[in-house]
Formats: structure tokens, C-alpha cells, sequence
């Protein structure tokens, strides 16, 4: 894959969700719920500040994060699915 996302966009993989409940109960793929875990797969080189500064990200590729629910824009790339978003969508790195 070759996309280099622009300012303060980071590209990132969803990582699936658990098909079964913690009873064993399978879920269909229509009633599960949106992933908000994923691994980040590329990084803009930063936002600019009000002087022109450019200030670098804090995410950086291969960080797993969460962020919110309905973030990001859902692009398919080589035939997968990834989501395009502004650093500041990310709540957090999971470390």
C-alpha cells in the first residue's frame, strides 16, 4: 500500500471484533457492533501551528488505538478496509 496520508491524518486497519459473546453465543456480522480498536498503518507528517510550524504527531505507525465510534472515513485500499481520520479523533494508544 502506498498512501500517505496529509497534516494530521493517520491511516488506520479496524481490528475485527469478537464474534461470540463471553457465553458462546455467536453474533452475525449485521449485529455487530463497529470496531473502535485499530493499528495504525501510516502517518501524516503533522499539523501546523499558528506560526507555520509544523508540530509532529504523537501517534505513530503500528500504535494500536481506540477512537470514537463514528470516526474517521471508511476507505478501501488494495481490497482492504481502513479508516482515514484526523489525529484528534484518536483517544488513546493502547500500550
Amino acid at each position: 500500500m502506498n498512501l500517505r496520508p496529509l497534516h494530521d491524518r493517520v491511516v488506520v486497519r479496524p481490528l475485527d471484533s469478537d464474534e461470540k459473546t463471553a457465553g458462546g453465543i455467536i453474533i452475525p456480522d449485521t449485529a455487530q457492533e463497529k470496531p473502535m480498536e485499530g493499528e495504525v498503518v501510516a502517518v501524516g507528517p503533522g499539523a501546523r501551528n499558528e506560526t507555520g510550524k509544523v508540530v509532529p504527531p504523537d501517534i505513530k505507525k503500528g500504535n494500536r488505538v481506540l477512537y470514537g465510534k463514528w470516526s474517521g472515513t471508511e476507505v478501501k485500499i488494495d481490497g482492504e478496509d481502513l479508516l482515514i481520520m484526523k489525529e484528534s479523533d484518536v483517544m488513546g494508544v493502547i500500550e
